[in-house]
């Protein structure tokens, strides 16, 4: 489990994805998320716009991401 720092109260996973680098547009960010391939703390995320806090966890292709 990777650690990613934000310097804001929260992150939009869509952005979340392309600031872990798993994705390089946010077309591929919005692809992804509504095919179901995202999982925000255990669970399946279809919402590209959840907003992420510190703590919260996601995963995608076999990784799994922390915001700090």
């Amino acid at each position: 489990m990777e650690k990613i720092k934000i310097n804001t109260e929260f992150i939009r996973l869509d952005s979340f994805l392309k600031l872990t680098g798993l994705v390089d547009t946010g077309g591929q960010a919005k692809f992804a998320v509504q095919q179901g391939e995202v999982q925000v703390n255990g669970q399946v995320c279809t919402m590209r716009g959840k907003k992420l806090y510190p703590g919260d966890n996601t995963s995608y292709l076999g990784k799994t991401f922390v915001v700090e």
